[in-house]
This record gives structure tokens, sequence and C-alpha cells, in this order.
């Protein structure tokens, strides 16, 4: 069996705590490696190690640290496929799912690249008699992550890459559900260019994070996952005077209004709800059906679409539709809940339930589950499944739809399929939540715009990537300049108006 290592200064190193967590495949339920989890010493070293290489990297102008993002967007297409598969066979999504990982977080590093212009200051000349004034942006030092498990490199990247362009180091503790590809992003960024000791794997579990959190050293905190984790790093990361953002969890709506094209809105939710057996926290997990009428003509197109659905392993390539959730523990989960919905009197229109695979029965897949006559005093409604459960909602009216949404805890996503401009207008306009799809199902911003939500989904001051990123990962220095020529004799006693 398959040992796995942390990456520190430069090379892979054991584990010495003596502790290891099981590393599964989940579409046999085997276990394919251990890796290990580290202690409070192991992680202090990789800090160490990294804010004495820091300065050296800060010290380099932004152009070369942008070329090292340059070199390795190019690795990173090189080895898409190499990394696509380390991905499905530790996570269980599909081929295409896994490429799709690894490319929207290429998306954020070519971005960076950018950095030159990004990490520009201001400058006022002759700000008061013979004063300028100007700005810069300076990194903060070691700066920290802490990854999930359902995108192992995408979210990643959105952290390390603007930190690490931006001159900072970066600890990167990702989920140790799934460690390879931040092992190997970690090592093609060496090989891209960068110095050792500036981006390092710690694998871990709540000893890494806490070690983290409590760490003098580093100076900011990134985290994605659960609202409950997520207010605790960002409590505790605060109260030691780190920057801190935080990312929880969601139950995103999208709203079918009846003058929607509704082949059209069956297709997205089937595959915004589906996708990735639903482990994403963009995924759109209930249905607000504007009116009887359309909730029917909804489940009408929408029914066969879910029933067709193909399960199985990512080995299957392009043959199936999605594929095993990433733990035991997680099917079990969802289980649960779908009979939680049932018990608590929901219609269940399609019932996969008891779902085997031939040849893998001991596989964590789960089945396509959709349910009707949802209320939002269910479990089923109120809790993020992460599973591949539709929930269809019936409102009386937009207005009723549109309180729906907004009075649920989480605020991260959501979406309204329309042909009506004004009314897609409004939603956009009224709606308390972060990101907005209109006639798109899951609305992830690209690459120069940010990514967050809002309520109980995102804890912190700043979203990630686009040009919040570059404001998280630096400090603004101000500088007053004013040189002999423009001095008078006499000392100050106040501070100087520009006049």
């Amino acid at each position: 069996m398959q040992e796995l290592t942390h990456y520190i200064d430069g090379a892979h190193v054991k584990g010495t705590s003596g502790r290891f967590a099981d590393v599964f495949n989940p579409a046999t339920g085997e276990v394919q490696a251990k890796v290990p989890l580290a202690s409070k010493d192991e992680m202090d070293k990789a800090v160490q190690i990294a804010a004495k290489a820091q300065p050296a990297w800060a010290a380099v102008n932004p152009q070369r640290r942008a070329r090292v993002m340059m070199k390795f967007v190019d690795l990173l297409n090189r080895d898409m496929d190499k990394l696509a598969e380390a991905l499905s066979r530790e996570h269980g999504k599909t081929l295409p799912d896994a490429a799709g990982d690894v490319q929207r977080g290429l998306e954020v590093v070519e971005y960076c690249i950018g950095a030159p212009q990004l990490l520009k200051g201001d400058f006022t000349d002759s700000a008061g008699p013979g004063i300028d004034m100007y700005s810069m942006k300076q990194a903060l030092g070691v700066t920290a992550g802490i990854t999930p498990f359902n995108f192992p490199a995408m979210i990643p990247m959105w952290m390390f890459a603007p930190a690490i362009v931006c001159g900072n180091a970066f600890i990167l503790k990702p989920s140790e559900r799934d460690p390879s590809v931040p092992l190997m992003l970690a090592e093609l960024m060496e090989e891209a260019g960068l110095p050792k000791g500036i981006l390092q794997v710690v694998n871990g579990d709540k000893e890494a994070v806490d070690a983290i959190l409590e760490h003098d050293v580093i100076q900011s905190v990134g985290f994605v996952g659960s609202t409950p984790i997520a207010e605790y790093i960002y409590g505790k990361g605060c109260s030691h005077g780190k920057r801190v953002q935080c990312f929880g969890g969601a139950k995103n709506h999208m709203i079918i209004m009846p003058d929607a094209d509704m082949t059209q809105a069956a297709d997205a939710l089937v595959g915004a709800g589906y996708g990735a057996a639903g482990e994403r926290c963009m995924a759109i997990s209930v249905a607000v059906a504007v009116g009887d009428d359309t909730a029917d003509r909804l489940l009408e197109k929408l029914v066969p679409k879910v029933e067709a659905l193909k399960v199985g392993p990512y080995t299957s390539g392009n043959d199936v539709d999605y594929g095993p959730v990433v733990t035991a523990a997680a099917k079990a989960n969802i289980e649960r809940l779908v009979q939680t919905g049932i018990d608590q009197g929901a219609k269940l229109a399609v019932d996969g339930r008891g779902f085997k695979l031939q040849g893998y029965e001991d596989g964590f897949f789960v089945g396509p589950h959709l349910f009707d006559n949802v209320t939002t005093d269910m479990d089923i409604y109120k809790t993020e499944i992460f599973g591949p459960v539709l929930s269809t909602v019936r409102a009386e009216n937009y207005e009723d739809a549109l309180k729906i949404a907004m009075d649920h805890e989480y605020g991260n996503g959501t979406a309204i399929f329309t042909r009506d401009g004004d009314t897609a207008r409004d939603f956009a306009n009224r709606i308390n939540i972060g990101m907005v799809g209109i006639n798109v199902p899951i609305p992830v911003p690209l690459a120069y715009h940010t990514f967050g939500g809002w309520k109980k989904s995102m804890f912190g001051d700043l979203n990630q990537h686009g040009p919040d990123a570059f404001k998280f990962y630096t400090r603004t220095k101000t500088v007053t300049s004013r040189w002999p020529s423009g001095l008078k004799e006499g000392g100050e006693f106040s501070i100087p108006v520009m006049e």
C-alpha cells in the first residue's frame, strides 16, 4: 500500500507523528493509500522554512514572479490528463469533471500572470508644498490555506497562486481524503521555477489546522468547507491576529418562472444538481417552481432525465454522468437525509435508494434522487446534503419564490430561469445572495471577477480570486515624502496641512 508524504523544503518528507488517515478508492471502497497527519512540530518546521525563504522571494520583481506562473500554466496543460486521473482515483468524480477542476484552477493562475499590473500602487505628485505621496502593496509573509476534498486542484490554486505571486510563502493543508493532486501541484510549481520553501504541502487533521491558526508567524488563513468549521476557523484565526477568509456551506436555489423554457431548465437542473454527485458548493439542490402548472411541466421534463442518469466509476470514461461520493460516511449521511425527507412528507419522484453497481458493490455510489412537494421546514430543504439529491419546492408566485431563497441561512449561489428581462433584473438586484445566474445554473465567476457568497456561506471581508485576492494577500503602505529643498527651518508640532 502506498504511503503518501508531506512536501517540505522542496522534497517529499515522510510523516513523523505516527498518525495516518486512509485514502479510499471511492469506486471500490478499498483503501489505496495512507496519508500522514502532521503534528504541531511538523507544521512548525514547515512554517520556519517558509519564513526563511519568503523575504528573498518577495524581493524578486513581480514580472519575474509572474513568469513562474506562466511556466506553471504550461506544465498544468502538459500534465492535465495525469492530474485528472489522479484526482478521479481519489475523489471519484468523472475524468471530464476532474479535468474541469484543474482547468478552473489554471484560469486563476493565468489571471495571476497580470501581477505586475495588479500590484501597482498609487502616486500623487505635489500633494503638498514639496510633498509627494505614494502607496505600495507589500506581501504579508507566510500565508496558509485549508482546502476541501471536493475540488482538490481548483481551490488550492485559487489560494496559493495569488498568494505566491504577491510575494508570500504558502503552507497548504489539503483534505486528507484526496491529497495526491496538491502534492503534484507543489512539484509542478517548483519545476516552473519557484524556490524551495515557498509552497509547502503539510497533510493533517484538526491538529494541523489548530497549529496553523495558533502559529504567530502565519499572517493569513484561507478556508473552504462546511459552515460550522468555517465559523470555528474564522473565530480562532481572528483571535490570533490573522487575516482570515472562510467559505462555508450552501443551499443553492434555482427559480423557474412560468415563461421559462422547460427543456432548458430541466437540462440545467440535471447538470447543476447531479454533476460531480452533487458534491459542489455551487450545486443547485433546490428547484423553486413558480405555480403548480410550472412545477408539473418541469417535472414532466425532469423525471425522465434524472431516471436516465448513468452512475459509475471514472474508468468508464464518458459513459457515466457522475461517480461515487467520497466516503462511506458521506453515502450514509445522504441516505439518512433521503429517508428523513420521505418521513417528513416529501414525495420521492425519482427513487435512487438501494443503488448497486455490478462489480462495485462496495463502492460509495448513490443513485439519483428527486423530491417534489418539499417544504421549507423539512430537513432535506434546510440542510446541505452534498449528494445527488434535488428538491422541488412549489411557490405560489414570484414574490413567494424570492422570499424562499432569501430567507435561507445560506447565500452562496442562485439562479433564475425566465424569458422576461424585467423579472431577471429585479431578481439580480434584490436577491441577498453573492453569486447570481440568469439562465445560467452554476454561476461561478471567471477568474478576473471574484467568488464569494453572503450570509452563512462566507466569513470575512474579501472574496476569492480576482482583484480581491490581491487585496487579501498584500498590505498597503502609504509613504509621504519631502526632500530637503522643500523643508523649512524650525520644528513641526502638528500634522502638515496639504495646501
